[in-house]
């Protein structure tokens, strides 16, 4: 190989390498760029119906690596998977749904003491909580709906025998496909589901 053929490529790979370095570049630049971030509201089931002095904690839900992240699923179709583009929860979805259910059991004022699993005093009854679906799901036709799905299982601490277990869905369609329509259909199907679910863990106590 002659030493002219040897410095042209040489030059050459370092030319990619370097062209290489600027879409890296501008990959970081891009990913830095903060995403619109999205929250979504408790819904507490009735205030009146029978009392318990429980303290109740409610686990971090079990999901799938798809689920655990704070990006928002979209399926296109059963096995498709991407995320918005541009928004974001304000938190990891199982977080945002532990919270949620936190605050939707406290809300009734029914219950002695409902908090995170991570932290509180020692628990009478525990929630289990398995996130099956949370997820923005595009029809063929293009309309745009939101689907929730959960599984809860009432757990006695002392001898952890299961006092009940049910599952929870709901769908909502969204006006459009723009990130704010459908954090509102998340909240339309939530604000169906929540009360149900706090409901349903009182009576199971």
């Amino acid at each position: 190989m002659t030493a002219h053929i040897l410095t042209r490529r040489i030059a050459l790979l370092g030319a990619t390498s370097l062209l290489s370095g600027c879409g890296a570049l501008g990959s970081l630049n891009t990913a830095a760029q903060p995403l619109d971030t999205y929250d979504l509201a408790p819904a507490a089931g009735s205030t009146s119906g029978p009392r318990s002095a429980a303290k109740l904690l409610v686990a971090r839900p079990e999901a799938s690596a798809a689920l655990a992240t704070d990006r928002i699923m979209v399926r296109s179709d059963g096995a498709t998977i991407t995320y918005l583009p541009d928004a974001r929860w304000a938190d990891e979805a199982p977080l945002v749904m532990q919270a949620l259910l936190v605050r939707s059991i406290a809300g009734t004022g029914r219950i002695g003491y409902v908090g995170r699993s991570e932290c509180g005093p020692v628990p009478d009854t525990a929630l289990l909580v398995r996130m099956d679906a949370f997820q923005v799901v595009v029809a063929p036709g293009g309309e745009v709906r939101v689907h929730i799905e959960i599984d809860l299982t009432v757990v006695n601490d002392r001898d952890q025998r299961v006092l009940g277990r049910r599952s929870f869905a709901q769908a909502a369609n969204a006006a459009n496909d723009s990130p704010p329509a459908i954090t509102a259909a998340f909240q339309a199907a939530l604000n169906v589901l929540l009360p149900s679910a706090a409901e349903w863990v009182l009576q199971a106590l």
